[in-house]
C-alpha cells in the first residue's frame, strides 16, 4: 500500500503519493475529489506500465526528481560538494507533519549528509503556496533547487508563458507542450521584462472565460528559471526555481521563494482573478487598507531633469486643480543630478536647485490638499559620485564589467551598504512630510545572485518597520521587478515606462493575470507619447489610467480647456468607484472581434459591475460583435447603462440600445447573448456600468 496524503480548499485537491518511505510525488493537482475519495484505488490507479527499452522501474516524478532513482528528466536539485564533484539525490525516510491547511515533508539523502524539506500550504480558495530547503551536514554548491514539483496537466496542448521588454511588458506567448524541455531563465538579477516569473497551464478546451486552468507564480524578485518538460514516456513535469548559480559559493543551507499554484474552472482568466485577490489581500502590506488609492501626479514627463523651484510650484497648483492627489517629484534633485550619468548615491538634495531644501516645495504641495513622494534609486552608484569615489569597492560585480546607463549596482550582500543606504533613506524620510517613495532599478545586474535579492528584501523591511507609513512603488525602468516577492514589501508596481495609452491597454490588461487594479500604476500621459510619438484623445488616455490605480504624467499647464474637461470628469468618475473596484475583481473578457479589448471589474460582492472596451484598431468587419460578459450572476437582472455616449463617432447611425439610456438584462443574456456596442473609432474606450438590480 502506497502513503497518501492531500490538501483541499474546495477549488482544488492535491493529492501525494510515495512508494514506501520514498519522498512522494503529486499524483493528482486540479479539480476538486470527493472527500470520501479512496486515495489507495486512486495511487494504484496512477501507477504506470513497463514497456520495453526502459529500467525495470519507473523513476518517480516526486517533489524533488531524483537522478540518483535514475529519473532521466530535469531534476529537482544539481549539488556539487566541496569539491565540486556531482552529489546524486535518492532520498528515503520520509516523514510527514501536517495540519488542517498545510504539509511539511522531509526526507534524507541515502548517499550524502543532507535533508530535503517541502512546505505545500493552502492560502485560500484556488491557491497553494509551495516551498522547498536543503540543509546540508558539509558545504556545498547548489546549481539549482525547484520548489517542489508539480506535473504538467496531461489533457493539454499549449501552455502560456510571458515575454517582453522596456516599454513593451506583458506579451502572452504561447508553446505547445511537446516532447523534450521548454525552459525559461531571466539571468539578469532581477524578475525581468523578459520573463516574469508566470505561466499559465490551460487544459484542453480552455478559453479566457471558461474551462480549467492551472497557472504558477514564482515569488521572487531576482533572477529564476521555468522548466516545463514532457519526458520521453509522456509524463509532464513543471519545475520553477532561482536562476541556475544564483546561490554563489559554499553553504549548508539553500531555500527556494515560495511558487504560488492557482486552479481555476472559469478558464485563464480565473487565474488571474485568484492571484488579484491574493496580492491584494494576503501579500500587500498596506500602511492603511482604508485609504482610498490617491490619484498620483508625477512630474517625470513635464520636467525630467530641470528642476526649477516656480515652475514646480506652478505645474503641483495645476495638477491639484485636474484632481490629483499626489504629487511625486521624480528624478533629479539630489547630488549633482543633472542626467543620469552622475550622482546616484549621494542622496541629499541640490542646493543649486533647491536652495531652501525641500521644505518649500513640499510645504505648497500639501496646502495645496496633496499629499508628497520623492523618486529615488538606491540600489545604485554612478561612477560620478562622492559615493563612489569614497567605497569603489562596494559595487557588486568585477571592476571592468560592460557598464550600463552610466551606473553600477551596489552589493547588498554587504551589510555596510544596505546600513549606509538605511541611513540616508531613513534621514530624508524622517526629515521630511515624505509618504511615497518611487523605488527605481534601471540596471540589469552583472549576474544574478541571491543574497542580491535577499539585501533588497532585508533594507525595504527595515525602512517599512522604520516608517510604517510610508508607501513605496516598484519600479525597475518601468514593469522590470513585478512578482509577489517584492510586493509584500512594496504596494505599487509601475507596469512600464510607456505612457502609451493603446500600449498601456494591453500591457496592463495583460498583467491582470497576477495583478490586482488597487497596485497597477497607469498614468494619463500627454498628447503626444515621449515613448511612441502617438497622438492619443484625451478621453482615451483617461479612461485607461482610471481602470487601475489612476494617475497623471504630464505637463498640465500645456492642457486645453475642453481635454482638462474631460480629465476632471474622468478623475471625479475614478474617485466616486476607486473604493468598490480596488476591493473587486478583474474578470478578463474575450471579444471575438481582435480589434477590440475589453474587461470586467467586479464588486467584491456582485453588486455593480463595470466594462471597458477599448477600440485598438479597425475592425475587419463593418460592425461590431456582440460583447460577451462573464463572471455574473446568471438569474439575476443588472441595469447596464453607457457612461460615455459623448464618445459616439457620427459614423454610429444605427438603433444600438445602449445609446438611448439604460437597458435590463439578467446575467444569462448579458453572458450568452452579449452587448451591441456602438461603432467606434480607433483609441475609443466604451465604458458600461452595470448594477444588479
Amino acid at each position: 500500500m502506497m502513503p497518501q496524503w492531500r490538501l483541499d480548499d474546495g477549488h482544488q485537491t492535491l493529492v501525494l503519493a510515495a512508494d514506501g518511505d520514498a519522498l512522494p510525488g503529486v499524483i493528482h493537482w486540479g479539480a476538486p475529489l470527493p472527500l470520501d475519495e479512496d486515495l489507495d484505488a486512486l495511487a494504484a490507479a496512477h501507477r504506470a506500465d513497463l514497456g520495453g527499452g526502459s529500467l525495470d522501474v519507473t523513476a518517480p516524478l516526486s517533489l524533488c526528481p531524483e537522478a540518483g532513482r535514475g529519473f532521466a528528466g530535469h531534476p529537482g536539485a544539481i549539488l556539487r560538494d566541496g569539491d565540486g564533484m556531482p552529489v546524486p539525490l535518492r532520498l528515503a525516510g520520509t516523514t510527514v507533519e501536517r495540519d488542517d491547511s498545510a504539509l511539511r515533508i522531509s526526507a534524507r539523502c541515502r548517499d550524502a549528509d543532507l535533508r530535503y524539506t517541502a512546505t505545500l500550504a493552502v492560502q485560500g480558495p484556488g491557491l497553494l503556496a509551495l516551498s522547498a530547503r536543503l540543509d546540508c551536514a558539509e558545504l556545498m554548491i547548489c546549481d539549482w533547487l525547484a520548489a517542489p514539483v508539480l506535473p504538467g496537466p496531461a489533457h493539454a496542448a499549449q501552455m502560456v508563458d510571458v515575454h517582453g521588454g522596456w516599454i513593451g511588458e506583458w506579451h502572452l506567448n504561447r508553446a505547445p507542450w511537446q516532447p523534450g524541455q521548454r525552459v525559461r531563465d531571466s539571468r539578469q538579477g532581477r524578475s525581468g521584462h523578459e520573463h516574469p516569473p508566470h505561466a499559465i497551464f490551460p487544459e484542453r478546451g480552455a478559453t479566457m472565460t471558461q474551462g480549467r486552468a492551472s497557472a504558477l507564480h514564482y515569488g521572487w524578485s531576482g533572477g529564476h528559471r521555468m522548466v516545463a518538460e514532457e519526458l520521453p514516456d509522456g509524463r509532464r513535469q513543471i519545475q520553477m526555481g532561482h536562476a541556475p548559480g544564483a546561490y554563489h559559493g559554499l553553504a549548508r543551507r539553500f531555500e527556494t521563494a515560495t511558487l504560488l499554484a492557482a486552479h481555476s474552472d472559469a478558464g485563464i482568466g480565473g487565474t488571474g482573478v485568484i492571484f488579484q485577490r491574493h496580492i491584494r489581500d494576503r501579500v500587500c502590506r498596506w500602511p492603511d487598507a482604508s485609504r482610498p488609492r490617491p490619484v498620483h501626479y508625477n512630474c517625470w514627463e513635464a520636467i525630467y531633469f530641470q528642476h526649477d523651484m516656480a515652475t514646480l510650484k506652478d505645474i503641483a497648483t495645476a495638477a491639484a486643480d485636474l484632481g490629483a492627489e499626489r504629487f511625486v517629484l521624480d528624478d533629479g534633485w539630489f547630488g549633482r543630478r543633472d542626467d543620469d550619468t552622475s550622482s546616484l548615491g549621494d542622496w541629499w538634495i541640490d542646493e543649486r536647485k533647491y536652495p531652501d531644501g525641500l521644505g518649500p516645495l513640499i510645504e505648497h504641495v500639501r496646502g495645496l490638499g496633496m499629499a508628497f513622494g520623492l523618486w529615488v534609486e538606491p540600489e545604485m552608484v554612478n561612477e560620478d559620485s562622492d559615493l563612489y569615489r569614497i567605497h569603489p569597492s562596494w559595487v557588486l560585480g568585477l571592476p571592468d564589467q560592460t557598464r550600463g546607463r552610466g551606473q553600477m549596482v551596489l552589493d547588498l550582500s554587504r551589510e555596510d551598504v544596505r546600513d549606509h543606504l538605511f541611513g540616508a533613506l531613513d534621514a530624508i524620510l524622517r526629515d521630511h512630510a515624505v509618504d511615497y517613495l518611487k523605488w527605481d532599478h534601471n540596471r540589469l545586474l552583472p549576474f544574478s545572485d541571491a543574497t542580491q535579492t535577499e539585501g533588497i528584501y532585508d533594507l525595504l523591511d527595515r525602512l517599512r518597520a522604520a516608517h510604517p507609513g510610508v508607501e513605496i512603488e516598484s519600479c525597475a525602468s518601468g514593469g522590470g521587478r513585478i512578482d509577489a516577492g517584492i510586493l509584500a514589501r512594496t504596494h505599487r508596481v509601475w507596469l512600464s515606462d510607456s505612457n502609451d495609452a493603446l500600449e498601456r491597454t494591453r500591457i496592463q490588461h495583460a498583467a491582470a493575470l497576477l495583478l490586482p487594479a488597487a497596485v497597477t500604476g497607469s498614468h494619463v500621459g500627454p498628447e503626444v507619447s515621449h515613448t511612441s510619438g502617438r497622438h492619443l484623445p484625451m478621453s482615451f488616455r483617461a479612461w485607461v489610467a482610471a481602470q487601475r490605480h489612476m494617475g497623471f504624467e504630464m505637463d498640465p499647464r500645456t492642457i486645453g480647456p475642453a481635454d482638462a474637461g474631460v480629465l476632471r470628469a474622468v478623475t471625479r468618475w475614478y474617485k466616486a468607484n476607486r473604493a468598490w473596484m480596488h476591493g473587486g475583481d478583474i474578470v478578463r473578457l474575450a471579444p471575438e472581434d481582435p480589434a477590440m479589448t475589453a474587461e470586467l471589474q467586479r464588486a467584491a460582492d456582485g453588486s455593480r459591475f463595470v466594462v471597458f472596451a477599448a477600440q485598438t484598431a479597425v475592425s475587419s468587419q463593418t460592425l461590431p460583435r456582440p460583447l460577451l460578459l462573464a463572471g455574473l450572476a446568471r438569474d439575476a437582472r443588472y441595469r447596464v447603462s453607457l457612461r460615455n455616449p459623448e464618445d459616439i463617432p457620427p459614423q454610429s447611425r444605427g438603433p444600438v440600445a445602449l445609446k438611448d439610456g439604460p437597458i435590463e438584462l439578467s446575467g444569462a443574456a448579458l453572458m450568452e447573448m452579449g452587448l451591441r456596442l456602438p461603432w467606434a473609432w480607433p483609441a475609443t474606450m466604451w465604458v458600461i456600468e452595470g448594477e444588479r438590480l
